[in-house]
């Protein structure tokens, strides 16, 4: 019988294998802080790709100062490989919403969608292969992090150091409607704005002030007016904090601010505007002084001929396991697809149980959806195993 005849047989006797491990994934609560919690789903998800991978499958946990492990695994071949990307944190504390729920034909719980669902697709698709004894010739790389809900401060270097040996990266993050693929998503980046001046009494020495509140102010109208909606640039400033008292002048104060950006150039455009919002608003107010801490976060996931033809094989693949093809509108939020995409690896995403409301607790997935995305990433590492 052929590899993937035998490796279909084995995976469609597998729904309950599959509800059972993303169940014991989704009731281990992975909140990114909660360094324990990531380090039990790590040690999970790794003895689950053993045991499914077999002697296929060289398997390692990485340890990180700053967040709990991540999960690495790779087959014997090592040129070329096709890279599958993950991540096992999720945005929900313990007493938020924790354990997974059966409701008739869907699953419900924390990470069941985002995005442990598509770590049971990987994971078994990787058994289909090696029941039919063809995993260990498939060239490809298996990472699952444990930062990538705060963008993968730590976790992005793994798709860095692997960038150089891939030839493609599948991303299984939440499965959309339609099991459209996603090929463009926006850069993200983040900024603190810090304004200093200099405090005085604002009764009996008003005049010797510097009001920081003031010049900050300044900068975030100007800030605020980068916002281009026609070019997908978004700037938002979500916080700010200053002073001590309404009888004080203010010193200091901060704001922290969010952008998004479609392509690499508008990012670089982006952080030269507000840093001449910056020095213009500061200007304004003399006497204070505006810094700019942090600046791109993440590059974009822009679409190429590459990725668009990547996102048209695996959605061949896709309707062959009766699910539905086609490319995504664009999204705002990032991904690690985006780090895979800016070191020039066409790179989709998006390829994980279908479902809705990821970052809410109403999130959960098409059960049924487990298996039929996990055949076809069984047929696509099968077809394109020599390509």
């Amino acid at each position: 019988m052929e590899p993937l005849l035998l490796a279909l047989k084995w995976l469609r006797a597998q729904q309950p294998a599959m509800e059972q491990l993303l169940s014991e994934l989704v009731n281990i609560s992975s909140h990114t802080p909660d360094l324990d919690g990531n380090r039990q789903v790590a040690d999970r998800y790794a003895a689950a790709l053993r045991s499914l991978g077999g002697a296929s499958l060289h398997i390692q946990l990485r340890a990180i100062q700053k967040c709990g492990p991540h999960v690495l695994a790779r087959t014997p071949s090592s040129d070329a490989t096709t890279l599958l990307i993950g991540h096992h944190d999720t945005v929900f504390p313990k007493a938020a919403f924790s354990g997974i729920r059966e409701d008739g034909d869907l699953l419900r719980g924390p990470g069941v969608l985002d995005m442990k669902g598509g770590l049971v697709v990987i994971a078994f698709a990787l058994g289909a292969l090696e029941k039919a004894g063809a995993l260990a010739s498939v060239p490809l790389e298996v990472i699952s992090v444990s930062d990538e809900e705060v963008g993968s401060p730590e976790g992005k270097q793994l798709v860095i150091d692997a960038a150089p040996r891939a030839r493609r990266a599948l991303v299984f993050e939440s499965g959309r409607s339609g099991d459209l693929i996603i090929t463009q998503r926006k850069g993200t980046g983040g900024l603190k704005a810090v304004a200093t001046g200099k405090a005085a009494h604002a009764g009996n020495a008003h005049e010797e002030g510097r009001n920081a509140i003031w010049a900050l102010s300044r900068f975030v109208d100007r800030a605020q007016s980068l916002t281009e909606y026609a070019a997908g640039i978004t700037i938002n400033v979500g916080t700010i904090a200053g002073g001590i008292g309404k009888n004080t002048v203010p010193e200091k104060a901060e704001a922290l601010l969010d952008f998004r950006f479609v392509t690499l150039r508008d990012g670089d455009r982006v952080i030269a505007a507000l840093g001449d919002a910056a020095r213009e608003a500061a200007a304004s107010v003399p006497g204070t002084q505006i810094t700019l801490e942090g600046g791109v976060l993440r590059q974009p996931l822009e679409r190429s001929a590459a990725s668009a033809e990547l996102a048209a094989a695996y959605g061949r693949a896709q309707a062959q396991s009766g699910l539905g093809s086609g490319e995504s509108a664009l999204l705002g939020g990032g991904s690690d697809a985006n780090t895979a995409s800016s070191l020039g690896v066409p790179a989709i995403d998006g390829l994980g149980p279908r479902g809705r409301g990821f970052h809410t607790t109403d999130e959960f997935i098409e059960r049924a959806t487990l298996m039929s995305k996990a055949e076809a990433l069984t047929r696509f590492l099968i077809e394109t195993a020599s390509s």
